[in-house]
């Protein structure tokens, strides 16, 4: 796969970067992730360089932390490794070995795909692209026996030169604001630019049927009605990160399904073809086939005290108390993305499209959790139901030029189009197939 067909040995060193093969670092790789498989977004402690970048969410409260130290998520991925990157066109795995066995102690993988950068075309004319080609690096993994060895240091190196010899003109990553070590390699080695903060609602799935108001029509859109009302109500220029194959992830055997929302009142009052005066927007992904996640740490009372409202649920259902599930075991998520509302209706509309979605999530009993990941700017982060001890607000979204991008910049060209330095947008898409 063109530059790293060949493992290159760094000079005066014992470590190698090559690609992944299946058969032959399989059960190596599954191993660090089992290694390192300490906390969500790879929180692995400082003492390494870097080793732990991860794009996953820490959902117990930031606010808490401090008190409930103990309490943590952790996360498994399963399945296929290149589950979180295939979907690109150009993908790639890199393992790092180490020392005359060749041992594997480090990997990472990379992939490059067009997204919206959620600027408005001026004109016709105008030559600035809405969609820009950008690199995600992510599952940065490095052997808790081998770090401070300059492993990440050479796995990232090596593979944002693969992604800038596939034209990619920015990197990005993602980490959590407590991962000092992930930010003082990528902020600081690397000159990574803290850039967006999306933040992680959590809710748990109850035994009940959560209740959608009768005014409220929720229908299911089928792939090619789904493309077309994104298309009309979340365009590119309303949005970073939308990708340019975002038809292909609606109709991807994982979206469970596309949902509007529309008042019943209101819908088609004034006849014709004209658009309801609200409606609300979103899209359910089926995260548990992909990953695994567990609460860790938590204290006996409050095991006990959720096991015995699980049991009074059960028992006595009429009273519909509102218990979690058990968290200190396995357990699967389901992920909004693509959420959209308008009209005065908007807010309600998109809460009973959450509930909406739970009651879809119920017929699984391996999701335990919906989610969203959204921008704090997006007007929906304040309207979807969550819990704060199932959410989070730590996630860091990190981002550089690559390239000939990088270069163009250095020599002060389009500094004003430089997205690094761009303000937030509203809408910020988190694409759940990189989750």
């Amino acid at each position: 796969m063109g530059v790293m067909d060949e493992a290159e040995p760094m000079k005066n060193t014992m470590i190698r970067v090559r690609e992944f093969d299946v058969a032959r670092d399989l059960l190596a790789v599954e191993e660090l992730e089992r290694l390192c498989q300490v906390g969500l977004s790879g929180d692995q402690g400082s003492d390494h360089d870097g080793g732990g970048a991860e794009k996953k969410k820490k959902k117990t409260s930031s606010k808490n932390n401090n008190k409930k130290r103990g309490m943590s998520l952790h996360v498994e991925q399963i399945g296929d490794p290149f589950a979180r990157v295939r979907h690109a066109p150009d993908h790639v795995i890199l393992v790092a070995e180490y020392g005359e066995e060749e041992e594997v102690v480090g990997v990472i993988k990379a992939c490059t795909r067009m997204v919206s950068r959620g600027k408005k075309k001026h004109s016709f004319s105008s030559s600035k692209p809405q969609f820009v080609k950008v690199a995600c690096l992510l599952g940065l993994r490095v052997s808790p026996s081998h770090r401070r060895l300059g492993i990440a240091t050479e796995l990232v190196r090596r593979a944002e030169s693969w992604c800038s010899s596939r034209g990619a003109a920015y990197a990005t990553m993602a980490t959590t604001s407590s991962n000092t070590a992930s930010l003082a390699l990528f902020a600081g080695r690397f000159a990574y630019a803290p850039f967006r903060r999306p933040a992680f609602l959590g809710h748990p799935v109850h035994r009940h049927r959560a209740r959608v108001p009768r005014a409220h029509r929720v229908l299911r859109l089928p792939p090619p009605l789904a493309a077309a009302a994104y298309a009309a109500l979340l365009p590119p220029s309303a949005a970073e990160f939308l990708p340019a194959d975002l038809p292909s992830l609606l109709a991807h055997k994982l979206t469970l399904g596309t949902y509007l929302a529309v008042d019943r009142r209101s819908a088609g009052a004034g006849g014709g073809p004209a658009p309801p005066p609200s409606f609300a927007l979103l899209s359910v992904w089926d995260a548990t086939r992909s990953l695994r996640l567990r609460v860790g740490g938590a204290p006996a009372l409050l095991r006990a005290s959720l096991a015995a409202a699980r049991a009074l649920d059960a028992g006595a259902p009429w009273l519909r108390v509102p218990s979690v599930p058990d968290i200190f075991r396995p357990f699967g998520t389901y992920l909004m993305y693509g959420l959209r509302m308008g009209g005065p209706e908007g807010p309600a509309l998109l809460r009973s499209l959450c509930r909406h979605a739970h009651n879809v999530a119920r017929k699984n009993p391996a999701c335990a959790v919906v989610a969203a990941d959204l921008g704090p700017e997006d007007p929906a982060a304040a309207v979807v139901p969550h819990w704060p001890k199932f959410s989070c607000d730590e996630d860091v979204w990190c981002i550089k030029k690559l390239g000939n991008a990088a270069a163009a910049g250095d020599n002060g060209e389009d500094d004003d189009d430089d997205w690094t330095a761009a303000a937030p947008h509203g809408v910020l898409f988190v694409d759940p197939r990189e989750f």
